[in-house]
């Protein structure tokens, strides 16, 4: 298990998100659980997040896949980021403004240079699929 709490993950992506970077984006974005491998956070959509079209913006959607799986990889054991090799992005339906969606990332394997992670991003209320991710991260030399 890790040595990384719940709160103490709560404290890295705060600070992640309150910097004055492009990860910020996702600041409204709260943390509701973390156990070995696994994160899963909230967000409602709020008009900043959206498109022209009033949905979910895809970029946006590709950060919560990047920042949500990062955490869930900083919650394993080795508690190493990472850095990004493949990321992969498959968007099934949208979500609206005032919708509140989940974000659950899951690491799939870590091996010792690669990790791959898994994120579905789904509506609070329905359960409906919104977006699913997949993402490759170099862990460096073990």
């Amino acid at each position: 298990m890790s040595h990384l709490t719940v709160q103490s993950l709560r404290q890295v992506m705060k600070s992640l998100l309150d910097s004055p970077g492009f990860d910020r984006v996702v600041s409204k974005m709260t943390v509701l659980s973390a156990s070995a491998g696994k994160v899963i956070c909230e967000m409602k959509v709020e008009e900043e997040h959206t498109n022209r079209g009033g949905t979910l913006h895809g970029g946006l959607t590709a950060t919560l896949v990047d920042v949500v799986s990062t955490a869930a990889l900083m919650y394993t054991e080795r508690q190493a980021p990472g850095v990004s090799v493949d990321m992969n992005i498959s968007y099934m339906s949208a979500a609206k403004i005032g919708d509140e969606i989940l974000i659950t990332a899951e690491v799939l394997k870590q091996g010792r240079s690669l990790a791959f992670a898994n994120v579905d991003l789904t509506s609070k209320a329905t359960g409906k699929l919104i977006a699913q991710g997949r993402h490759t991260k170099f862990l460096g030399h073990n």
